[in-house]
This record gives C-alpha cells, structure tokens and sequence, in this order.
C-alpha cells in the first residue's frame, strides 16, 4: 500500500516573539532621543496591537521601529492590519493594528482551488481555520509549498506548512 504524505497550511505567527518584539520596542521609545518625552504606549491586546502618542510623527516612527523589530525576529510584517489614525483626547493620536490570524473560509477556499488546479495528483481538505494537503508524492508536496510562498503574495496574508509528514 502506498503511503501518503501530508502537511497543513495555517496563516499564524510566533505570539511569544511578538511579546518579545514588542518589549524591544518599548525599550527603543524609552532609550530614544527624540521619543523621549511624548507619552508614548504600546499595548499588546489579545487580537491586536495599540498605539498611542502625542503626534502623527511619532506614531509613524513608532510603526517603523515595530516593523524593524519584528523581521528581526522573523515575524512577517503581513501580520498587521494597520488601522485608520484616531485623535483622541487633546493632542494625543492613536493607532489599531490588528494581527491577521487564521485562513478564513473564503481565503482557504481559493487557496485550495488554486492548488488543486495546479498540480493534479493532490488533496487539500479545508479543517476549521487551516487546510490539508496530502499525496503519494513528497515532489507534489514541495511544489505545493512553493505555491504556498506565491499565494502569500497574492492573498497579503502570512501562510506556514506545519506538520509536515
């Protein structure tokens, strides 16, 4: 009998390097001169990120320094959704970022169309929130994968093969 492999898509992202991201990032705004002084926040909520400060400036330089931090610990930037900017009360700004996570049905739907009209001999099985691709082939397998890395491009959400066996 043939063995099949498989292995699954999920759009996730590491949470513990984002809290690590994220405590660098406090760090910077403190350690920094020309943040020094504006009263800025940023919280990690459980679905997303908020920032508040005393001017569009400095929230844009705040935004730029999550950016760096972030690739630095290999997080893709397709994770935030930046929100419109809020002013709040007096000078202050503020800022959602909400972070993409988990394949929506319609998503995974064309994920899964797309793959399969590509390479013939394969299943993929939408789960909940994440998507099954299995074959006989490994090959199959890892072309399935390099479309993953198109389709990221394509969709501006972060896609990663897990479990793969």
């Amino acid at each position: 009998m043939a063995e099949n492999f498989s292995f699954d898509v999920v759009s996730d992202f590491d949470r513990q390097e984002l809290v690590n991201a994220l405590d660098q990032v406090k760090r910077d705004i403190s350690q920094r001169y020309d943040l020094k002084g504006t009263d800025t926040e940023v919280e990690l909520e459980k679905e997303n990120i908020v920032i508040r400060t005393n001017s569009e400036l400095t929230l844009n330089a705040v935004n730029d320094i999550i950016r760096q931090k972030a690739i630095k610990r290999k997080l893709s930037l397709k994770i935030f959704d930046y929100g419109s900017i809020e002013i709040v009360s007096g000078n202050k700004v503020k800022q959602n970022i909400v972070l993409k996570q988990g394949l929506n049905q319609e998503i995974a739907k064309k994920i899964s169309k797309n793959i399969r009209d590509q390479i013939k001999k394969i299943n993929v099985s939408i789960n909940g929130e994440t998507l099954r691709i299995v074959s006989k082939s490994k090959n199959d397998l890892q072309l399935a994968i390099k479309l993953l890395d198109e389709m990221e491009e394509t969709y501006n959400i972060p896609l990663r093969a897990n479990n793969y066996r």
